[in-house]
């Protein structure tokens, strides 16, 4: 398929090359020159404006977006312009649910199909498979669903529903991996700071073989000792957090369902900021080696 492409970070920077080896035809943007040059010198059709970008696309455009919640409107401001009735537009990043709502009746109202994508796998997902989860009109999803398929691992996408279901899920499922992320990190605090003298790295690699909580997050934990030894080196023990979880959190109120356990991450992660801790390097470690986020301890 014909795509437009708006955002060329880590992840849009890998998807574009998996779409481009997948057979698709790919004309890419993004707002940073940095981003463009590096799209163009792994083989992207790279455009310098959006203008230029929709100019080069089909009568009827499929175009999707891969920036952060807070941009999204600012890009469809620049791009509704250039699209006419029966165009569809893609929002792949991590937007609020109830903004994206908003955004499909908008763009409804000018015949333009939206649909929301859940994405999951971080820079390495985007490269070789991810999983996703889609909300919108379900005959535009199935009009467009060989990019889904080609863009995921085998069964690894799927049709949540109407307009924001996607998002719904993948914010969910953020708030999740925030519950998961530190029972993890409390969990190796704990034996850290046991006096057995624990090999932190071949515990974690002990139980990536069939205990129980053998999952990707306790292979990027022991990948990550391997790198920076049991102490975590320069990993701060302060820890970031994005939107999703508190998205999570405060739906889950509205709903009037108790999240204890993703709400106490949450605050962890937010009083981490003046209190770190190994707890936090642990889940800084895993945040860097799923997303690739900056997480060097800058206080040494």
């Amino acid at each position: 398929m014909d795509i437009g492409y708006i955002g060329l970070g880590k992840m849009g920077l890998a998807m574009c090359q998996l779409l481009q080896e997948k057979g698709h035809t790919v004309t890419a943007y993004n707002r940073g020159e940095d981003g463009r040059t590096e799209g163009r010198y792994v083989g992207l059709n790279v455009k310098d404006s959006i203008a230029d970008m929709m100019a080069e696309l089909p009568e009827t455009k499929i175009l999707w977006l891969m920036v952060t919640h807070t941009a999204v409107d600012a890009v469809l401001a620049e791009v509704v312009p250039h699209l006419k009735a029966g165009d569809i537009v893609i929002d792949g990043g991590n937007s609020r649910y109830t903004e994206t709502i908003l955004r499909e009746v908008q763009l409804k109202e000018k015949g333009i199909h939206f649909l929301d994508a859940g994405i999951s796998g971080g820079p390495a997902g985007a490269r070789t498979g991810t999983c996703v989860m889609i909300g919108g009109e379900k005959a535009i999803f199935e009009k467009v669903e060989p990019i889904f398929k080609d863009i995921s691992v085998t069964d690894g996408y799927g049709y949540m529903g109407r307009s924001g279901a996607g998002h719904f899920v993948k914010m969910v499922h953020n708030g999740i991996e925030y519950g998961m992320m530190q029972a993890i990190g409390e969990g190796f605090e704990v034996l850290h700071t046991s006096d057995f003298n624990l090999d932190m790295e071949r515990i974690a690699d002990l139980y990536q073989h069939k205990s129980v909580i053998e999952s990707r997050l306790v292979g990027w934990l022991a990948q990550s000792y391997k790198k920076h030894t049991a102490e975590l080196e320069h990993i701060s023990g302060s820890v970031s957090h994005s939107g999703e979880g508190q998205w999570t959190v405060e739906t889950a109120k509205e709903l009037g369902v108790p999240v204890p356990i993703i709400e106490g991450s949450l605050q962890f992660r937010v009083d981490s900021t003046q209190n770190p801790s190994y707890t936090g390097k642990v889940v800084s470690a895993l945040r860097h080696e799923f997303g690739g986020h900056d997480v060097a301890d800058n206080t040494k």
